[in-house]
């Protein structure tokens, strides 16, 4: 244990970001927001919230929450993110409204910031929306000041790993349930040590609100998630509800992993090594695709969701047409720029398949199917054809799909980069499709 201990002290001294440049900025555009609220005569703080209030702010990140506190009293009846929108467009420059359960806001300086409007509650029971209470939560976690170094830690494993972040994209452990979770276990370790055994719906309930009925008290749609964690604030929430079932077995594998082998690495994000999948694909009979998407603009997790349905479109379209799918992933940079890669059987398809057509006791069908395909022919009770296949080649297929609606409602422009070789040089083709 000696030697993960201080493998872990070390992880954690690169993890440290630069806490005063931080302070210092975020206290500035504090700062400037309280200004802007006092002259529109506006009865509202803005405060430091998330990993920023909670010190847990890793170095390399650059996403900053910032809350607006106001009077209850006052302004619990009244549109406080219009409110907010209006002192906050007279001090800078570019503001971005963005649509939710409550609208908030996005402004960068040296950071980027998310301006959240919430009512000044004391009590969860006062909570006119769900980001009421996200100060409670901020409060909760302060309560346990020498967790905050595992948190850290928990923090930038889940990154490393793919698994942080509950936007509908990623359906990954949001910051909230990382908190809970290593309070909960008591440290990092003790955490990966428990969830490397977990099971599905394992439950999380560190005040024993539920007594061990969580499963039985919550209401069912709350309790679909293969985590259930009862939110210390709210017991009558699940936090981890957003949780998918991959990214739950990919931070058990991980946990697991690093239990039996630490190292350095599971706190590192690997990139995309594209070679590396090329010549995996290559060495099962593949090709690799490469498909360079530019996103539509607005709210991160609505336009990560249209990317991610699109790729699954995709992907189910060539399983359903019969091309065969080794490996397939994507990268987006949160902004404009993506890239899907598909690896499929480098072989094109028969020119012709058996198609199946009805029972033979159903006659209508049966002789309907018979009229449509005069090669018909019958086997074990049921009809059948060979009919010529529309697309056999997944590039030329690829091309067809990007032109569907489906696609064109979901990103802004995409374009298939393939790899063909002439004359032995690497020659890349792509058509665009918008």
């Amino acid at each position: 244990m000696a030697d993960v201990d201080e493998l872990l002290k070390d992880v954690y001294e690169e993890l440290k970001p630069d806490s005063q440049r931080i302070r210092k900025e975020t206290e500035k555009t504090i700062k400037k927001i309280n200004s802007a609220l006092g002259k529109k005569k506006i009865k509202a703080k803005a405060i430091a919230g998330g990993s920023v209030a909670k010190g847990t702010f890793l170095k390399g990140d650059h996403d900053c929450d910032l809350f607006v506190k106001f009077d209850y009293n006052r302004y619990k009846d009244k549109d406080i993110s219009g409110l907010l929108e209006g002192a906050l467009r007279k001090s800078f420059r570019k503001v971005s409204r963005v649509h939710g359960s409550r609208d908030y806001y996005h402004i960068i300086n040296e950071l980027r910031y998310e301006i959240i409007p919430v009512l000044d509650v004391k009590s969860p029971a006062k909570a006119l929306n769900i980001t009421d209470c996200s100060l409670l939560h901020v409060n909760w976690v302060n309560k346990f000041p020498k967790m905050k170094k595992d948190i850290m830690l928990t923090k930038a494993f889940c990154k490393a790993a793919g698994v942080y972040g509950a936007e509908s994209y990623i359906k990954g452990f949001s910051g909230h349930v990382v908190d809970i979770m290593t309070i909960y276990y008591g440290g990092f370790l003790n955490l990966l040590k428990a969830a490397s055994k977990w099971k599905s719906k394992e439950v999380l309930d560190y005040y024993n609100a539920h007594k061990g009925k969580a499963l039985l008290n919550l209401n069912r749609s709350k309790t679909q998630s293969p985590l259930i964690v009862i939110d210390p604030v709210q017991p009558d929430r699940n936090a981890a509800a957003a949780l998918g079932d991959e990214k739950f077995q990919i931070f058990r594998k991980r946990a697991s992993e690093f239990m039996k082998n630490p190292s350095k690495r599971f706190f590192a994000a690997e990139a995309v090594d594209l070679d590396r999948i090329r010549k995996d694909a290559q060495s099962k009979g593949g090709k690799l695709i490469i498909i360079d998407v530019k996103a539509k603009t607005g709210k991160e997790d609505v336009v990560g969701a249209k990317l991610l349905k699109s790729l699954e479109f995709i992907v189910s379209q060539l399983k359903q047409n019969d091309f065969k799918i080794i490996a397939h992933g994507w990268k987006w940079d949160k902004a404009r720029k993506a890239f899907f890669w598909i690896a499929v059987d480098k072989k094109d398809l028969p020119q012709t398949e058996v198609r199946e057509g009805p029972p033979v006791k159903v006659k209508k069908h049966y002789e309907n199917f018979r009229k449509a395909h005069k090669n018909a022919f019958e086997k074990k009770g049921r009809v059948y054809a060979e009919v010529k296949r529309k697309f056999v080649n997944a590039e030329v297929f690829l091309r067809y799909l990007m032109k569907t609606e489906y696609i064109k409602e979901k990103v802004e422009e995409i374009r298939i980069r393939s790899e063909i070789r002439m004359k032995g040089k690497m020659i890349k083709r792509g058509k665009v499709a918008s």
